[in-house]
C-alpha cells in the first residue's frame, strides 16, 4: 500500500504527468491531462487540408471551436493553399498563426 492512502483507497487509476512523475488521475486536473495529451500526440506537422477535429485540437492554441472553424472554412473554400491562409479563419490572427506555423503544413 502506498504511503498517504487510507485502506479504502484501493482503486486509484494512475497517469503519467511529466517525465518521471506518476500521480493518481484524481490529483490531475482535466486541463493538465489535456495539455499533457496535446504535447504528447503531435509527432510532426499537421496537414490542415486533411486533419480532423481531434488532430486539430491537439495543436497548441487550437480548441474545439477553432478546429471546427478551420474545418468549416476548408469545406466552404476548398483546401488551404498556404499556412498563411489560416488568417482567413475567424478567430485566428497573426499571433496564433505565428505560434502554429511550425506545427502545421498544407501538404504538397
Amino acid at each position: 500500500m502506498s504511503e498517504g492512502y487510507a485502506p479504502g483507497d484501493v482503486s486509484v487509476s494512475w497517469e503519467q504527468g511529466t517525465v518521471g512523475d506518476v500521480v493518481p488521475s484524481s490529483f490531475v486536473s482535466r486541463r493538465q491531462r489535456r495539455k499533457a495529451c496535446k504535447e504528447a500526440i503531435v509527432p510532426g506537422p499537421v496537414n490542415l487540408n486533411t486533419a480532423d477535429e481531434a488532430t486539430l485540437t491537439s495543436l497548441k492554441g487550437i480548441g474545439a471551436v477553432k478546429a471546427k472553424a478551420i474545418i468549416a472554412y476548408r469545406q466552404q473554400n476548398g483546401p488551404f493553399k498556404s499556412v498563411d491562409d489560416l488568417k482567413k479563419v475567424p478567430g485566428i490572427g497573426d499571433k496564433l498563426l505565428a505560434q502554429l506555423k511550425d506545427q502545421v503544413t498544407v501538404g504538397k
